[in-house]
């Protein structure tokens, strides 16, 4: 079994994550994902679907309208 996985997104490689003895922790490869750095999941897939959501809700707030107050 392999220690270390690429996670990518689309066109995006978000980074990759190691295993250790209980967890897989997660590198990021673009700045996008950094807010995943350092964050162990249970599995490569659970960190696979952390960057999805990541990338999604990146998406969401681009084509958010912007609210301007008076």
């Amino acid at each position: 079994m392999s220690n270390a996985y690429i996670i990518e997104i689309g066109s995006h490689t978000a980074g990759i994550v190691t295993r250790d003895e209980h967890s897989f922790r997660f590198f990021s490869s673009d700045r996008i994902f950094d807010s995943l750095e350092g964050r162990e999941f249970r599995s490569a897939r659970d960190a696979e679907r952390a960057a999805r959501a990541v990338l999604q809700e990146r998406r969401r707030l681009a084509r958010a309208p912007l609210l301007v107050a008076f």
